[in-house]
């Protein structure tokens, strides 16, 4: 087991001068994009203290996303399940309606003082993109989105959404179509104009310092809901829980709680539709070290060391890698990382949309699952905080075109009865 110095904030923890939290980091890019990284490390660092970005950045997220998002008490959903009680950290009611936009204007207001032209990305759900298609339309920069053909059948309002936004949308028609071809195709892009273009990627994943960067801009979730949950109840949360595909809304949210060792922090992946490779996107279960766009974390990979063909129902959390702070956070055993089933992220999904009103992505409803699961072992007294990351406007047609309605009313009846 990897130990930690603890004197050092894990809050706030900084990777080394080389990009690592650990053994997990790093920027093993090609030669040509060693300055380039080291440029946007560079202006990065310098932007992040100075009083005119912070001021600037701080009123984005104050008028134009909505800041800060709410927590909310699940009181049906709560006393349907008995146990714990459940409390919403609302980023899906951010403007674009997710936690990404909160990353998302800072790298496009770090790649306009940089003299940028155009931002491109990868996205998988699609939230990443029309993020970044804001920023870029609110910014005046041209912006490109790669996403998988499957993706883009998937989650096709999205699609429409960048578009209307000026954002040219290019489908990725290779290997499996998905998060990780994306990913690919949007690497070698960059690779042909790194000066003109920033690569703006959508979570705390890629060389450094993007994974660093992504955690400092999403760490405004963590800050906010700490200080709302202790006004609202007079105590910390007994548990914290969010979605983990690449992370970025996860460490958003644990960045504000990991130096309260009485907080139990879980992330929860994507167990998909079985154990088998090929059919969930479960990184840290079933992962070792390895190698993938630019940085060393735990990999579902082959025994020639490539990545895996991975899956899930939630397009956003389909990626066979995880941030690296995730990595070491689970080797100092600080978190703990589980897997929820499609099955159960579909249950979740159509329990608190019933129960509470709220439509949540099925990225959310994987952490939402694991509450769902583990509230009536718990005490009256514990609570659970979970980030619900999205919603879920984009995943409608999908859900009921796979999972009807009527299978769930058939099978979580008693479940709503108790209510």
């Amino acid at each position: 087991m990897t130990t930690h110095n603890k004197n050092i904030s894990l809050n706030t923890q900084q990777p080394d001068e080389n990009g690592y939290f650990g053994e997990y980091g790093g920027a093993l890019v090609p030669p040509q994009l060693a300055q380039v990284m080291k440029d946007i490390t560079d202006s990065y660092n310098q932007i992040k203290v100075d009083p005119t970005f912070i001021k600037e950045l701080a009123m984005l997220q104050k008028t134009y996303t909505g800041r800060p998002s709410p927590i909310y008490y699940a009181s049906r959903l709560s006393d349907a399940l008995g146990g714990a009680r459940i409390y919403l950290k609302r980023e899906d009611l951010n403007h674009t309606g997710a936690h990404k936009i909160n990353h998302c204007l800072g790298e496009v207001l770090l790649a306009k003082k940089m003299g940028k032209k155009k931002v491109i990305a990868e996205t998988g759900a699609g939230q990443h993109g029309v993020a970044l298609a804001t920023a870029a339309a609110l910014m005046g920069l041209e912006c490109d989105i790669y996403m998988g053909e499957v993706d883009i059948k998937k989650q096709y309002p999205n699609v429409k959404r960048m578009q209307v936004l000026g954002t040219t949308v290019i489908s990725v028609t290779r290997g499996t179509k998905t998060l990780k071809d994306a990913v690919d195709a949007a690497f070698e892009a960059y690779l042909q104009d790194p000066v003109t273009t920033m690569y703006a990627i959508g979570s705390v994943v890629g060389p450094h310092p993007f994974p660093m960067m992504v955690r400092d801009f999403q760490s405004v979730v963590g800050r906010e809901a700490r200080e709302q949950f202790l006004e609202m109840t007079g105590t910390l949360p007994s548990k914290i829980m969010a979605c983990v595909g690449g992370g970025s809304n996860a460490m958003g949210i644990f960045s504000g709680f990991l130096d309260d060792e009485e907080v139990d922090i879980i992330g929860v992946e994507p167990g998909g539709r079985s154990n088998f490779e090929g059919e969930h996107a479960a990184t840290m279960t079933f992962g070792k070290k390895g190698v993938i766009h630019g940085f060393e974390c735990y990999l579902l990979q082959d025994k020639k060391g490539e990545p895996l063909p991975v899956y899930s129902i939630a397009s956003g959390l389909d990626y066979p890698g995880v941030g690296p702070q995730h990595c070491y956070l689970k080797d100092i055993e600080r978190v703990t990382y589980v897997k929820a089933s499609d099955r159960e992220a579909l249950e979740a999904f159509y329990d608190l949309s019933r129960l509470e009103g709220i439509i949540p992505a099925l990225e959310s409803a994987h952490a939402l699952s694991h509450a769902i699961k583990i509230a009536p072992t718990l005490s009256k007294e514990d609570t659970i905080l979970v980030n619900l990351s999205g919603r879920g406007d984009k995943d409608m047609d999908f859900v009921l075109e796979n999972y009807p309605l009527e299978e769930y009313e058939e099978q979580r009846m008693i479940f709503l009865r108790k209510n």
